[in-house]
């Protein structure tokens, strides 16, 4: 009979979700600004690339003064450049719209800093006069060091190919480090996008005054299961809605949406690594599941549960703002304390599984902390569940669901 109204309470509440309007239109909306924003990004980049290629005649001329004589005079010249003696006239010139841009080169440009001064051709295109400048003291250096092959070298431009090591293996690299992070992006998404069905799974039948008809016949331990249950397959529908239409639109859009060429064989499924972000995404989701369920419980409505609700999605973002940290440095105190808190531990330890940087036995710590955690805060939600189930006015009391025992007079 129990198992019958579990099975009956899961597919009730996996129905009653999937139908409503506003669980897909939540569940769509990141694969949908997704696709809008590579469609847009695909129609700029078509737009820009049909357009047709700027003549020289667009190219700024300028102005310059040379103290460290390293300019070469005609390679400037073939920049647009004409050597001036007075600084001062040159810069008038250019505020008062005359010239497009003076240059002034120190005496020693290693140490002092040359001065670029220009009109004003906007926030993203004013950058050009540095170039420019930086562009001619470069070109003159290599003229005057005249061999090809040496001016090359001396601008740093050289292919150079790593390869280092890890435990006498080959590291994967960033290639390695993608697959496991996958599961911090998945079990984000998700929490924030179920986390008000979540807490409201116990509240909407206390808010409607049906908890008592439903307690009738169903056990409240096994009510509470069935809601967690349900909650756990709506997250897998919404992973898929989210990952299909991404893998479909690579698979089928990915010239027509402009996105880059993904190669496969790059990236390192490590087992251990997948395996452990797995299990760390069901036991973190299972807990804050359980958590907002038990919120539930004990609040009269999905307002006055606000706060707490609050909490506990700030403590899944706290992990993100200690990320440099988290890599560079995993056994500060601050790491450790957000890889062990309960509430940080899932976003923490999987940042730290994909970077490489959480050992075996404190992911099994983890792992083992969050399933028994989650464990404990189901029977909590229970206990909580039945206190609280038909209270429609006010939040339970936690002295009246763990009552202090009295002691016995002699």
């Amino acid at each position: 009979m129990a198992q019958h109204n579990l099975r009956t309470v899961v597919s009730f509440e996996v129905g009653r979700t999937l139908s409503k309007k506003r669980f897909w239109i939540i569940a769509l909306l990141v694969p949908v600004a997704l696709a809008v924003v590579f469609a847009l990004a695909g129609v700029s980049g078509s737009a820009s690339g049909g357009a047709s290629e700027p003549d020289d005649s667009a190219e700024i001329t300028f102005t310059y003064s040379d103290a460290s004589g390293y300019v070469d005079p005609a390679i400037a010249e073939s920049f647009g450049g004409t050597a001036v003696t007075d600084d001062s006239a040159a810069i008038s010139a250019v505020r008062e719209g005359t010239s497009d841009a003076h240059f002034v080169y120190p005496a020693d440009p290693l140490t002092e800093t040359t001065e670029v001064y220009g009109e004003d051709l906007g926030l993203l295109d004013n950058g050009q006069y540095g170039a420019v400048a930086s562009a001619l003291l470069s070109a003159s250096a290599q003229q005057t060091i005249g061999d090809d092959a040496l001016a090359f070298l001396a601008q740093g431009d050289i292919d150079v190919t790593s390869t280092v090591y890890k435990d006498g293996d080959v590291a994967a690299g960033f290639g390695g480090v993608v697959p496991p992070l996958l599961f911090v992006v998945v079990f984000f998404l998700v929490i924030m996008m179920l986390s008000n069905q979540m807490l409201n799974s116990t509240l909407e039948e206390k808010e409607n005054r049906v908890m008592e008809m439903i307690l009738t016949t169903v056990n409240p331990t096994v009510l509470i299961l069935g809601k967690i249950v349900a909650l756990f397959f709506i997250g897998l529908v919404q992973m898929l809605v989210f990952v299909v239409p991404v893998i479909i639109g690579y698979v089928f859009f990915r010239d027509s949406l402009s996105l880059p060429e993904i190669d496969l064989s790059t990236f390192s499924f490590e087992p251990g690594q997948m395996v452990v972000g797995a299990l760390l995404l069901i036991g973190g989701f299972a807990l804050f599941t359980g958590s907002l369920v038990a919120v539930g419980a004990i609040m009269p409505t999905a307002k006055d549960a606000g706060g707490l609700f609050t909490t506990l999605i700030l403590l899944i973002i706290v992990p993100f703002y200690a990320v440099s940290q988290i890599i560079t440095e995993p056994s500060s105190l601050i790491v450790q304390v957000l890889t062990y808190f309960p509430y940080s531990a899932p976003i923490t330890a999987m940042l730290r599984n994909g970077f490489g940087v959480l050992a075996p036995w404190e992911a099994t710590i983890v792992i083992a902390e969050l399933f028994l955690l989650s464990y404990a805060v189901l029977l909590l939600a229970v206990r909580l569940f039945r206190y609280g189930s038909i209270e429609y006015s006010s939040r339970v009391s936690l002295k009246n669901v763990f009552p202090r025992r009295k002691a016995k007079r002699a």
